[in-house]
């Protein structure tokens, strides 16, 4: 039976285990307290939407917007997005990002740590937008809040970089699953869009933060499913044609929305001009057809029911569509996957009433349309054909709609991917073809800290040192000998400690038996053998970032850091080009020489 010791229990332990490649039970725990409270923030976030909701919506309800005065829901986008340009736009700019494009880039660039104010702006910039009547989700801040509050756990405890990358999808499954319900749409999406990777190390950290999350939310809100709809089946096959039309027109109007939402001319206007834009046009569509904003998900549910007039849901295609898109474009932060669900909903109910005009004897009923519609558009806006489909059975528990579902949302992503030339709606950024998360190199490196390559055999030392000085240097075997400059702006440099022990040995028989020189000094720099320049890295960075800081530096190697206060770090080990490459190659550290 193995033995434990109490130091295998520690804090630093735990982070020392966190950095290896199989450090699957450790990241478990992670996600389960990562989807707990995360869990907490949803319900906190829901329930802020709810206050807001009572001291001015009908009965309390957040989209109840076509019970209020024309007037009033008019004049809403107007207020909402003067709050946002006065109390947002005022801050630096970096402290505009938000939502899923935000926790993309702190993935892609910053190793999943995210900045405290961009986190507290998205709190009351969700409320606005929602409640502001402007057609805008709840999804994007619920990624945003979940992601950073699971970042921010890591972060506190220090964990190695590699984890917060986990951390993240974990924080983002948790986020859709305890603001929809959907615990296995948010593992696939969190996989999908944001990680844009599937391995097991990822996979069930994120399974467990899904399902706490939703079991959090469940205790609150119980576990009824997002819609209810009658029994309804796809029926005869001939339907399949148009089906596959279907997924050709939604495939456009999600290029159309991308387009739109991309375009730079828009994006140049002054902010005054784009907000107003943006507060007018909603304003005024609000006035006639006050479906168009928020989430909207009462208005999917009348789709999917069959309570909405056809000049409602041809508001709902194009209006809503431009209106979000014109919204993203303006600069506004706003999720945009509920909208998006609104505006595939409203174009397959449409689709399958004009099916059913031209062929009634065989045409399926227009709300299997709309939940196709639903998944296709979410699947072509966001290039992610499988978190698509898994939402489309949690939201409408509809097991049967799966294969015209499967048929309907490839033809989408395809027709949106080529012929309109967009990528997915979050994929702003690529290098050499790819976006960075999804090079595999950079995945792989991605998930290991430093730790758990480099070398830890080292001794520190002065360039100068006697001959006595430099056998006690040797006495611990060191791999490496740290030389250390007399001023920082030097650089420290890393020899080999076996050549220090041959040029030891070829001194010795150089003196044959002669007594060495009173105060005999070794000049480290100058003694033969090869020195490699060193650069700082810090303990808890990954493999990814190590190889990037060699690359732009053009360094054969780096020292380690450990420690948090300047006056006391001290080198942990050296990590060289080598090191990483064989575990590259080999993707076991353990079959590494210098792992430990």
């Amino acid at each position: 039976m193995a033995r434990f010791s109490r130091s295998d229990f520690t804090l630093e332990s735990f982070r020392r285990q966190l950095a290896n490649v199989d450090a699957l039970p450790q990241l478990c725990v992670l996600g389960l307290v990562s989807g707990v409270i995360t869990g907490a923030v949803m319900v906190a976030f829901r329930l802020l939407l709810e206050a807001g909701a009572v001291l001015y919506m009908p009965e309390g309800n957040p989209e109840a917007f076509e019970g209020l005065p024309p007037g009033l829901r008019s004049l809403l986008p107007l207020v909402a997005v003067s709050l946002i340009g006065v109390l947002l736009y005022r801050q630096k700019a970096s402290a505009h990002k938000l939502g899923v494009g935000h926790v993309i880039e702190r993935l892609s660039y910053h190793q999943g740590r995210f900045p405290l104010r961009n986190w507290l702006n998205q709190w009351w910039v969700g409320v606005v937008s929602v409640l502001g009547g402007l057609s805008a989700g709840r999804e994007g801040p619920a990624i945003h809040l979940g992601a950073a509050a699971s970042s921010g756990l890591g972060v506190k405890l220090r964990l190695p970089n590699n984890s917060l990358r986990v951390l993240v999808a974990c924080g983002t499954a948790a986020g859709i699953s305890a603001s929809f319900n959907t615990p296995i749409a948010g593992v696939i999406f969190a996989m999908e869009v944001v990680m844009m990777e599937y391995t097991l190390m990822s996979f069930m950290p994120v399974i467990l933060a899904s399902t706490m999350a939703a079991m959090v939310a469940q205790v609150v809100y119980g576990n009824e499913p997002a819609f209810r709809i009658p029994e309804v089946a796809l029926g005869s096959l001939m339907n399949l044609p148009w089906v596959v039309i279907l997924g050709l027109i939604v495939g456009l109007l999600a290029g159309l929305f991308i387009h739109i939402s991309r375009n730079t001319h828009l994006q140049q206007w002054p902010l005054w001009l784009r907000l107003s834009a943006v507060g007018v046009a909603t304003g005024v569509v609000a006035w006639w057809f006050p479906q168009v904003q928020g989430i909207g998900y009462d208005s999917v549910a009348g789709v999917l029911n069959d309570q909405l007039e056809i000049k409602v849901l041809l508001a709902l295609m194009i209006a809503k569509l431009l209106i979000t898109a014109l919204t993203v474009s303006g600069g506004i932060p706003i999720g945009i996957i509920g909208p998006v669900l609104v505006v595939g909903a409203a174009t397959g109910a449409l689709i399958g009433m004009l099916g059913g005009w031209l062929w009634p004897d065989k045409a399926a009923d227009p709300s299997i349309f709309a939940m196709l519609g639903m998944a296709a558009m979410m699947g072509a806006v966001l290039q992610a054909p499988l978190a698509a489909l898994m939402a489309l059975m949690e939201l409408t528990h509809t097991p049967s709609i799966m294969l015209p579902g499967m048929l309907a949302v490839v033809v989408a992503c395809l027709t949106a991917r080529q012929l309109t030339g967009c990528e997915g709606f979050f994929i702003s950024a690529v290098r050499y073809g790819l976006h960075p998360l999804q090079q595999p190199l950079m995945q792989a490196l991605s998930r290991v800290s430093v730790p758990a390559v480099m070398e830890r055999s080292l001794v520190r030392t002065e360039r100068l040192i006697t001959v006595d000085q430099a056998r006690r240097l040797l006495e611990s075997n060191p791999v490496w000998l740290i030389i250390e400059r007399s001023s920082e702006e030097k650089t420290v440099l890393a020899l080999k400690g076996a050549t220090l022990a041959r040029w030891l040995l070829e001194h010795d028989e150089a003196l044959e038996d002669k007594a060495p020189p009173e105060h005999e000094q070794v000049d480290l720099l100058e003694i033969p053998g090869q020195r490699l320049e060193l650069a700082p890295i810090g303990l808890q960075a990954t493999l990814s970032e190590a190889f990037l800081k060699l690359q732009d530096d053009a360094l054969d190697a780096l020292y380690v850091v450990h420690g948090y206060r300047p006056k006391q770090q001290r080198i942990s080990g050296i990590i060289t080009r080598g090191a990483i490459e064989r575990y590259y190659y080999y993707a076991d550290p353990k079959d590494n020489d210098s792992a430990v």
